[in-house]
């Protein structure tokens, strides 16, 4: 007997829904699972965990902090780049801040926990602790002393092109002094908090300043990665901290380089990516090399 048209219809999606259902659903997962169990694929099936003494340190592909519980660098080790994952390397977070070059302006709430702050002044800030931290030139173009960015609201009579009649620092709350007095002969007032200075007519104006146009402080010292937990910095960020990891270890400069020298890594294929040292592996083989006194 023939079905009707509608019913084979119905049969047929259902073998393919119960045909696909065992090969996607049942053989396709047990495959990989199979597959991550197969020696040498193991590890990295189960995270690249690192494990010392019996006891999970962390992960050889997800950065960490080497921070004390109040937040702050231990100087002993070396730092990790920054991280925008939830609160810093969070797996089930894991995000860029979504900021971009013209996230230049601060936002001054008179509730301090309403501010925010802008891409440029989170890389001012950063690049100066480093500075302080390691002993270089922290200094970045448009960024004031102080750690924020440098970016002026310009009032101009008329709109855009008549005389300057009123210059507000956007990014420094009053009563913080400007990071320049005057701008074409009118007086630099600080931000008031609650005000949008941009929509009240003020012409964003980045200022350059007198800081080198390259930075002692290397650009993944102060941007985090697009993924939020990239466990690399570059040679070059790894390389300004050396003086302060050898002081605070008693040991010579140049044994710390050789153990950053072999803990970095090459380019992907030879050609894809940048050099990167692994900050947790680096950290492990200091302790177990130069015990912090």
């Amino acid at each position: 007997m023939r079905l009707p048209t509608w019913l084979a219809q119905h049969l047929a999606a259902l073998r393919a829904l119960l045909v696909f259902t065992v090969l996607l659903g049942l053989a396709y997962p047990l495959a990989l699972v199979a597959a991550g169990r197969i020696p040498g694929l193991d590890g990295r099936a189960d995270g690249s965990l690192v494990t010392v003494s019996g006891r999970t340190v962390g992960s050889s592909l997800i950065g960490q902090s080497f921070t004390d519980a109040d937040g702050n660098p231990v100087p002993r080790y070396f730092q990790s780049r920054p991280s925008a994952a939830g609160d810093g390397y969070d797996p089930t977070a894991t995000s860029a801040s979504n900021l971009g070059p013209e996230s230049v302006v601060d936002t001054i709430a008179a509730d301090p926990g309403d501010s925010t702050q802008s891409l440029l002044t989170q890389v001012c800030s950063r690049s100066r602790a480093v500075g302080e931290l390691d002993g270089v030139d922290g200094r970045r173009p448009y960024c004031t002393p102080d750690g924020v960015g440098a970016v002026l609201a310009v009032f101009r009579a008329g709109g855009l092109t008549g005389p300057v009649t009123r210059v507000v620092s956007v990014n420094q709350a009053a009563p913080a002094t400007p990071f320049v007095a005057t701008w074409q002969g009118v007086p630099v007032e600080p931000a008031q908090p609650g005000h949008d200075y941009v929509a009240e007519g003020g012409v964003v104006t980045p200022v350059r300043g007198d800081a080198p146009a390259k930075p002692a402080v290397p650009a993944d010292a102060v941007t985090a990665s697009g993924s939020g937990l990239d466990p690399h910095i570059s040679p070059a960020y790894a390389e300004i901290q050396v003086g302060r990891v050898a002081r605070e270890r008693g040991a010579d400069p140049a044994a710390i380089r050789r153990l950053v020298a072999e803990h970095t890594t090459g380019r992907s294929l030879g050609f894809m990516g940048e050099p990167g040292v692994n900050v947790l592996e680096l950290n492990l083989a200091l302790d177990r090399t130069f015990p912090a006194r």
